[in-house]
């Protein structure tokens, strides 16, 4: 059929034709800006889930949400090696003009505190950081003194926030600040975030942080502050089960005036197992290859081994080459206890498996860790990041 018309968009953060499967949460993300909107208190959420079950997707939903609500938002993807101070600073500076506030003095006020904020960079050592090291941000407000720049991130974030609701509350809105890959963000600043949404919640001011991360991310924010599994509401992302999988289908195709038989649905379901991301490769595949509607199971048959080649290349290979030697023969033992569904294994197994000592297999468990590979299922426990990666290792076996 017509390439051009193909209505499937695979694509690391790339929202698909058809958010099929996540009403439930974008009904409770409803549910949480109303009740900020009424001046009732709300905690901040938190979604969690494998990579390419579409956080991102709904991440970026969730913020257009709050625009329509007219909510200040901006959105923030945490890297390892970086603080939050400045994607913090640009972030908050993009969420407070989109609230528009009628006061100009009131805005130059928090606008003042934001650049001390952001220009308050602290190096390793505890010495300021160099000028070509800081960012600059584009206010015309001289920075404040005293508020936020104490260099010190939980007492500034805090603050910085606290002031930026009190904005928001001004005009009878919200703002909202969105964390994507929230497990990478560095553990002085995990508990810097946790602080001040615990100070946000106890205010009732009408601030919230959604982040999105691996499904280990819940234990991170524990590790930060005790009372983390209090402060955020989680919202678990998993794979469509089979009727929204369809939908994800049936419903842009049926736009473009094409029709699946059920046998081919059957085929793609079992194929992409429900993934979001899975559910587009096939599909996009599928339709190239399908000469006219209705897509039949020999369609996808014929598909599948292309498809599985992209994936081979695109999905697994890219972040496979992204690992050390250690670290390959690390994941090929995870594969070989896990299986094709690469269910988590135990630390001591990958060990006894290897011939190794645990302790000597840490270096190269912490970096896959690190490198968003793998993460600690529970304790004493390693699980993959990645969907179907136990079989694309056991399929590539060098």
């Amino acid at each position: 059929m017509d390439p051009v018309r193909n209505p499937y968009a695979p694509g690391a953060g790339q929202r698909p034709p058809e958010l099929a499967g996540r009403d439930d949460e974008l009904s409770a993300f409803d549910v949480v800006l109303e009740r900020i909107a009424r001046g009732r208190p709300e905690r901040s959420l938190v979604l969690t889930g494998l990579r390419g079950v579409g956080k991102t997707v709904l991440l970026n939903q969730l913020r257009s949400a709050a625009i329509g609500r007219g909510w200040g938002t901006g959105k923030i993807e945490a890297r390892p090696e970086q603080s939050l101070r400045r994607p913090v600073s640009s972030a908050l500076h993009m969420a407070l003009r989109e609230l528009r506030h009628p006061d100009q003095d009131s805005m130059d006020a928090v606008l003042g505190t934001l650049k001390a904020f952001a220009q308050r960079g602290v190096g390793g050592d505890g010495t300021a950081a160099r000028l070509r090291d800081r960012w600059q941000p584009g206010i015309d407000v001289a920075a404040s003194s005293g508020r936020a720049d104490s260099g010190d991130m939980e007492i500034d974030l805090v603050e910085l926030l606290t002031d930026a609701a009190g904005l928001a509350a001004d005009v009878g809105r919200g703002i909202a600040l969105f964390v994507d890959e929230m497990q990478d963000v560095q553990s002085g600043d995990v508990s810097a975030v946790c602080a001040a949404c615990h100070e946000l919640s106890q205010q009732g001011a009408p601030l919230i942080v959604v982040g999105a991360g691996l499904p280990h991310l819940p234990a991170v924010l524990s590790a930060s502050k005790s009372y983390s599994e209090r402060l955020f509401r989680y919202l678990r992302i998993d794979r469509l089960d089979r009727a929204a999988a369809d939908r994800a289908l049936l419903a842009p195709a049926a736009r473009e005036d094409v029709e699946f038989e059920p046998a081919a649905l059957d085929a793609l379901y079992g194929a992409a197992d429900g993934y979001p991301y899975f559910v587009q490769a096939y599909g996009k595949v599928t339709w190239d290859v399908a000469a006219a509607s209705p897509i039949t199971a020999a369609d996808v048959a014929m598909a599948a081994p292309v498809a599985e080649a992209e994936l081979a290349v695109g999905f697994f290979g890219s972040r496979y080459d992204r690992a050390t030697p250690a670290e390959r023969e690390y994941m090929h033992a995870m594969a070989e206890l896990g299986g094709p569904a690469g269910a988590p294994v135990a630390t001591s197994e990958v060990a006894a498996t290897l011939g190794r000592k645990p302790a000597s297999l840490s270096p190269a468990r912490d970096s896959l860790i690190k490198k968003g590979l793998v993460y600690s299922a529970e304790r004493g426990q390693i699980a993959f990041t990645v969907p179907h990666f136990g079989r694309y290792l056991l399929r590539h076996p060098d």
